[in-house]
């Protein structure tokens, strides 16, 4: 069974389906590559995905130990390169919350580790650089 329907909408947008939740998400090319720019582009999504990921497996973990990570959050910047074009780093900033703050060191490796080897972390390409970096209060 699939996971998503995507349709071509035209004008180098797309719009995506997801099957079980029937959520949608509608992609359109950066203005630096033909595009409007008015919508995530398909590798702001990978991107992004990898902050997502990265904090659904800390949460598992988080769960697990009985920490309080809500209200981390991560700032994603994309850097593209060249011929041919794809992504060539990917840079996540995650400020934990103040809850963390009381983290004794291995809880935080332990999450840290967990955040490191997530599964589209792990999906990426290896020429793609993965520049993770952790703030606590």
């Amino acid at each position: 069974m699939p996971t998503a329907i995507v349709l071509y909408l035209g004008q180098l947008r797309t719009e995506a389906l997801h099957l079980a939740s029937e959520n949608q998400i509608i992609t359109d090319a950066p203005t630096d590559n033909h595009g409007q720019g008015q919508a995530f582009s398909p590798t702001d999504l990978v991107a992004s995905a990898l902050a997502s990921c990265l904090f659904t497996i800390m949460g598992i973990v988080a769960d697990r130990h009985h920490l309080d990570i809500k209200g981390a959050r991560a700032e994603v910047q994309k850097i593209m390169a060249d011929q041919p074009r794809r992504i060539g780093a990917i840079h996540v900033d995650i400020t934990m919350p103040p809850a963390a703050a009381n983290f004794s060191l291995a809880e935080r490796q332990l999450l840290e580790n967990a955040a490191r080897t997530c599964p589209v972390a792990k999906s990426l390409s290896a020429d793609i650089q993965q520049v993770i970096n952790f703030k606590y209060p």
